[in-house]
Formats: C-alpha cells, sequence, structure tokens
C-alpha cells in the first residue's frame, strides 16, 4: 500500500515518528520517488512523491479513490497504547470510537489522509 504526499522531506519523517521505524528503501523509479517502510507483521506502506507535483485538488473522501487507510491492532488495548503514542507527538485523533464491529482511532497525516488504527471487537 501506498499513499502519495506532496513533500517527503515532511512525510518521511512525519511516518518514521509514528511508526518509530526507518524506511527500508528511498528510491527514484523516475516517474516518481518512493520510500517505503515494513511495519510490524511485514507488511509495506510507501510514501510517493511526484517531481512535476501533486493536483491542487486536496483529498477528499468522498471523490472515488482512497477514504482511509487502516492499520489493525490486535486488540483494544493496542489501540489505546496507540492513542498515547498519538498524543505524545502531538498528532490531533478523534480519539477512540467503539461500535459494535471494533473500535477505531482516527487521524490525519501532513496531507491530510486519512489514517486508522482498528481493533475488532473483543
Amino acid at each position: 500500500m501506498a499513499v502519495t504526499v506532496t513533500d517527503l522531506a515532511v512525510s518521511v519523517p512525519w511516518y518514521s515518528q509514528l511508526f518509530a521505524a526507518e524506511a527500508v528503501l528511498d528510491e527514484d523509479t523516475g516517474p516518481f520517488r518512493h520510500v517505503v517502510f515494513v511495519l510490524d507483521g511485514g507488511m509495506l506502506f510507501g510514501l510517493h512523491a511526484f517531481p512535476e507535483g501533486v493536483s491542487a485538488i486536496g483529498f477528499d473522501p468522498r471523490r472515488p479513490g482512497l477514504d482511509h487507510v487502516a492499520f489493525t491492532c490486535v486488540d483494544r488495548a493496542e489501540l489505546a497504547g496507540w492513542q498515547d503514542r498519538l498524543e505524545e507527538l502531538g498528532i490531533k485523533h478523534g480519539g477512540i470510537v467503539d461500535a459494535h464491529y471494533g473500535s477505531g482511532l482516527s487521524f490525519k497525516d501532513p496531507d491530510g489522509v486519512a489514517l486508522e488504527f482498528f481493533a475488532p471487537p473483543a
């Protein structure tokens, strides 16, 4: 999975702090540059940046395409740990919201891309 960002100089350190991980790949492919992180469980998460810049149209979950990226937590306790982490980093979030299908913690990256940590119901 990868998201397009406006400025890797801003997004790479932000995601590095969030995940407490360094990128394992930083490569210019020609059409775009990408930076990749390996997350717990082996999932790859990439950031893409295009040399000609990005569209002036900002992120909108109502537009076809990406709505949000969700990262799975084992349980609500792990989710609470992520809430603590976001607060430690000064990242605004919507608090943990519980529902019959699980619990979520929503926040946004520097470009306004919607992100979530999610735990299934107990």
